[in-house]
């Protein structure tokens, strides 16, 4: 078995180095479009903060060291360190119960001790504004009481946040919410001290839009409560989706053993995998899971690799085959020698190339990233104006007030900042977990407007091995002791072929012994180079080869075994001749079979609006062959295309108009791959072809390249209705609070279901199931 491959992470260039950042103390979209600016400026660096992952990817020169970038973000009023090197195992969130929202995740069990007292004390004071007959004589007075430490306490995160925020000149979310809760207190506490809201026996009616009036009577108490507790709970919930969603990046990094036993002098020593080396040597028991990407040196056995590829079906392995580390050994011992470990293995690239995309921006993002920046302030500047027009036309100082405060509330960006990077998390997450890795979201774009796939044959269509498939006789009888004609010819062409080296004979050895069992010794072997061979099998001579090398020993193929040998050959099959005691007997017919779910794959495409093509070196016969089984149009076929021809093909096609993918898995498909407008790369194919892609199918299936598409588009389009949502709630939520038809409690519930609802959309993606596999 071969190792899937995934592209190896970007190497550093001696002018610039790449640098990932854990950034904490973030709260909201803005801070880390505020922490992403303040990196750019500085001198040659590039970076892009995600809110969602909590990471900042930050490209810099060689010059500019890592704790300059950690003073900065610092600088801003946040935390930032360096991830430990090599793969890490959940530390994008605790792990725990429900898939990584855990209890020992600090954050997370802050915000819920902080919503649990906001809750305990907000109902009642809610239910008291709310419901005239639950205000009882000093009721305003044990609000107060309540609401206090609401504010004070389980808010301090909102007014914690926005003081560090006006320290550094800045305006966030937070800064709204503060704000609005703060106004709404301090307007509170005038009222009940020195206007009329304290009178005992008070009566306040609860109304969900403004009425006008001078206020002197009016308390807020129940807004600081209920925003507080809203906008905390909307933050709950979104950080533990996030935590969720990052789920399938963990799961995909604790695939790995922790521990090995290695061999040193013939002993075995268990020692954890991180120091496990290269040419290490180490056992692998039934049952246990491979520690680290290596080559089998001894032992056979079968390994169930659908933990890491998806693939079902076991794989088997002997000496000499390569095998990836978090594969599981279903079947003997097996002895393993190490050649990668730790940050090198195919598990950690794969985890680096998921991160890698979910930390990117799609280009509808970066539209969003600039309306965030400015939005905060403009809000402000919104609310002082609804202050300014309200007190302006005579409707009283509290109904001016609670119009401002609505808008304060109402407005927060995060659902903006939230639509790409959540949908990201869990398109790419889930991605991974089905044998599917997308280098970017730059990605996403390109899959919407692909109308052809172009399809590489051998290896992609085509299982890229010769196999035995089928056998004629025409007619002869077998051995007395076979039951047919066709096992003696197996038997006597499959020992002789066992004794080559040439593919051909390798597939035909193969076949034989997959039929009949054991295969006789052969004497006397003689190799006719380009040709055949010959040589005595159970005291005959035995002569296999092309149908030329028979006629050069006078024993020509005849009759309905040179039809046979004709036709195959017509339809691009290999045909080898077979005769013995001076006669031809059989034609067997070798031949690149079609893998059985590209017939699958390709009707899925076109499902998608694709137009499949296929490109090949190989003759139009075999090429045409190929098109038939599949369902490919015979007019959509390329054949005798030379490695250097297939970029030609693609930028044929891109100047007819067409917006073309191509899926390929060898060497000489990375320049196609690179110039197609997305390339997709078969894990099963060379690191050259993978890195050339912007799209990695671990596993050898076609039909996961129908997959990857469909995957990409779904993600892009969760991405697009995440951000109309967001847009079209800040569009009417604005204006309906700014003309009082918003209470500002009803404009905190909204502003928090629109973080949660766009959270919530991008968890759906988890749904996604694909055909492959």
């Amino acid at each position: 078995m071969s190792a899937p491959s995934v592209p190896p992470a970007p190497a550093a260039t001696p002018e610039r180095h790449e640098v990932e950042l854990a950034v904490g103390g973030m709260t909201c979209a803005s801070c880390a479009n505020r922490i992403e600016r303040k990196l750019n400026r500085i001198d040659g660096v590039t970076a892009v903060v995600n809110y969602a992952t909590e990471r900042a990817s930050v490209s810099a020169p060689a010059g500019t060291g890592t704790a300059e970038l950690v003073a900065a973000i610092e600088a801003a009023g946040y935390t930032a360190t360096a991830p430990a090197t090599g793969p890490r195992a959940g530390d994008t969130g605790g792990e725990g119960e429900e898939e990584g929202a855990g209890t020992d995740d600090p954050v997370l069990q802050d915000l819920r001790h902080r919503l649990l007292v906001a809750a305990l004390l907000s109902v009642p004071i809610v239910a008291m504004a709310m419901v005239p007959a639950l205000q009882f004589e000093y009721w305003q007075w044990a609000s107060l009481t309540l609401a206090v430490p609401v504010w004070a306490s389980a808010g301090a995160v909102f007014h914690r946040a926005a003081w560090v925020n006006l320290r550094h000149g800045a305006a966030t979310m937070d800064t709204l919410i503060s704000l609005g809760t703060t106004a709404a207190m301090a307007w509170s506490v005038y009222a009940l001290f020195l206007g009329t809201a304290g009178t005992p026996g008070m009566v306040h009616p609860f109304s969900l839009t403004i009425a006008p009036g001078d206020g002197a009577g009016n308390i807020y108490l129940e807004v600081v409560a209920a925003v507080t507790t809203f906008v905390l709970a909307g933050r709950y919930i979104e950080l533990r989706s996030r935590r969720r969603a990052g789920a399938a990046l963990r799961a995909l990094l604790e695939l790995g053993a922790k521990h090995v036993n290695v061999l040193r002098e013939g002993v075995e020593h268990r020692i954890p995998v991180a120091e496990l080396a290269v040419d290490d040597e180490f056992v692998v028991r039934p049952g246990e899971k491979v520690a680290t990407d290596g080559r089998v040196v001894a032992g056979h056995s079968t390994l169930d690799v659908s933990l890491l590829t998806g693939e079902s079906t076991p794989v088997e392995v002997t000496v000499g085959d390569t095998v990836a580390g978090a594969t599981l050994n279903a079947g003997g011992r097996l002895v393993v020698r190490a050649t990668r470990v730790g940050a090198d293995t195919q598990l950690a690239q794969m985890a680096r190339l998921v991160e890698r995309a979910q930390t990117g921006k799609a280009a509808v993002q970066r539209l969003a990233d600039r309306v965030s920046a400015v939005f905060v302030p403009v809000v402000i500047a919104l609310a002082a104006i609804t202050l300014g027009f309200w007190l302006g036309t005579g409707a009283g100082a509290a109904a001016a007030f609670t119009a401002a405060v609505a808008v304060l509330i109402i407005a927060c960006p995060c659902a903006l900042g939230l639509a790409t990077p959540t949908a990201l998390l869990v398109g790419t997450g889930r991605g991974a977990r089905l044998g599917i890795l997308i280098k970017g979201p730059q990605v996403l774009e390109s899959t919407r407007a692909i109308d052809t796939v172009v399809l590489d044959k051998t290896g992609t269509v085509t299982t890229g091995v010769m196999t035995l498939v089928g056998v004629h006789t025409g007619g002869e009888p077998g051995d007395p002791g076979d039951d047919t004609a066709e096992r003696t010819a197996l038997r006597l062409a499959g020992a002789l072929e066992h004794a080559s080296e040439h593919p051909v004979a390798a597939a035909i050895a193969a076949g034989a012994a997959a039929r009949v069992g054991d295969l006789p010794a052969v004497e006397d072997f003689t190799n006719h180079e380009g040709l055949g061979v010959q040589g005595i099998v159970e005291g005959r001579a035995v002569l296999v080869g092309r149908p030329r090398l028979l006629e050069q020993w006078a024993t020509p193929l005849t009759g309905e075994l040179a039809t046979v040998a004709g036709t195959e050959a017509a339809a691009g099959r290999t045909v080898v001749a077979v005769a013995w005691d001076g006669r031809a007997r059989a034609v067997l017919v070798v031949a690149d079979t079609v893998k059985d779910t590209s017939a699958e794959a390709i009707a899925r495409f076109r499902e998608l609006g694709l137009t499949p093509v296929l490109l090949t070196g190989d003759n139009e016969a075999v090429a045409g062959s190929v098109a038939a089984q599949v369902g490919i149009d015979a007019d959509r076929v390329v054949a005798d295309v030379l490695p250097a021809g297939k970029l030609d093909v693609i930028a044929r096609l891109q100047e007819q108009g067409r917006v073309v993918a191509m899926v390929g898995d060898g060497v000489n498909d990375a320049a196609a791959l690179a110039r197609a407008d997305l390339g997709l790369a078969m894990g099963t194919g060379t690191d050259v072809a993978i890195e050339a892609s912007d799209i990695t199918l671990v596993r050898g299936d076609l039909r996961a390249a129908a997959d990857a598409i469909a995957l990409a588009r779904r993600t892009l389009g969760t991405i697009r209705g995440n951000l109309f949502w967001a847009f079209a709630y800040n569009t009417a939520a604005l204006p309906l609070a700014a003309m009082g038809l918003l209470n500002p409690m009803l404009a905190g519930a909204a502003m928090a279901f629109s973080s949660v609802f766009v959270v919530g959309n991008s968890l759906r993606l988890r749904r996604f199931r694909g055909h492959a596999g």
